[in-house]
């Protein structure tokens, strides 16, 4: 496996080498390759494979390929030559890039409609509090003036923590779901101090956390629990605020704060795009199913939007 070349590119994190051991200790199957022109490596694929009902193997590809400076523009032609190559099962395929009738004529059948995520650039301390909007500002100053103490540690991956049964309560509570407590102590224990924990304290007692994965260039925001107490000292914001110093200081470029959605979340969505970073709407889902591939052909345009 190369390793090398994509350390040099910002992935997410589900095409990072990081996702794949954190996969390959839960047992899942996923390759990884570097996509070449004329011998040299212009983009990187992480693939997973996973059983589903009805499908059986499926081979899945979320937020990627990932291409090198401006090579994108070959990513179609590169998604044609290796479903070619890789002919037996579906595919489902979530990328960036690639212009919704291509695939449509290439037989992908549109599944979902993409997200959006919010997309922050790290750089130095004065540069990113510039950015904050005012009463994002405003809310950490309160905070840092407050009575929270701040500690940052490595997570061991202890499936007993706090945090993380925090987050699982919230999750049920608020009727969604994201990757289990399962995966994040495989992805801590898989890839040492790449695990990052912000707790805020008040009395010596835990009233906030989150939990930062670090992946290569970029991290991603994956977990944050606040408890009333912390709220009302403005706890998320501090944490935030610390994380995002911490990890431009050690290296990172892009933090990766997760979906945005203004209409069913509006709270959450004005805080994280309140830390300054931008917005940036991903491709939809696909699927290519050799039967389904002539009536994908035939779609209308306006239901591969």
């Amino acid at each position: 496996m190369e390793t090398d070349f994509p350390a040099s590119l910002a992935l997410p994190l589900q095409q990072s080498l990081h996702y794949a051991r954190a996969l390959d200790l839960l047992g899942l199957r996923a390759e990884s390759l570097a996509i070449r022109k004329d011998g040299a490596p212009i983009g990187w694929c992480l693939t997973q494979t996973r059983r589903l009902p009805l499908l059986g193997d499926v081979r899945m590809v979320t937020r990627g390929p990932v291409w090198k400076n401006a090579h994108a523009d070959a990513a179609l032609d590169w998604l044609v030559r290796w479903r070619r190559d890789n002919r037996a099962g579906p595919l489902l395929l979530n990328a960036d890039g690639m212009a919704f009738d291509a695939l449509r004529n290439d037989g992908f059948w549109p599944l979902i409609t993409g997200a959006t995520v919010a997309m922050l650039a790290l750089s130095t301390p004065d540069e990113m509090r510039s950015r904050l909007t005012q009463k994002w500002r405003n809310r950490l100053v309160r905070a840092e003036n407050g009575p929270l103490s701040v500690r940052s540690q490595n997570f061991d991956g202890d499936p007993a923590d706090w945090l993380l049964a925090a987050d699982k309560m919230q999750q049920r509570r608020r009727g969604y779901s994201g990757l289990p407590p399962a995966f994040t102590t495989a992805f801590a224990r898989s890839n040492p101090r790449s695990a990052r924990v912000f707790t805020a304290c008040q009395k010596n007692e835990p009233v906030a956390a989150v939990l930062i994965l670090r992946h290569g260039r970029m991290a991603t925001y994956h977990i944050g629990h606040t408890l009333p107490e912390g709220r009302k000292c403005n706890a998320h914001n501090l944490l935030m605020w610390r994380a995002m110093t911490w990890l431009a200081k050690n290296g990172h470029d892009l933090l990766d704060l997760g979906t945005v959605n203004t209409q069913d979340a509006p709270g959450i969505a004005r805080f994280k795009l309140g830390t300054g970073a931008n917005a940036k709407h991903l491709g939809g889902t696909w699927l290519h199913l050799p039967g389904l591939a002539p009536f994908a052909r035939r779609l209308p345009a306006r239901m591969a939007a």
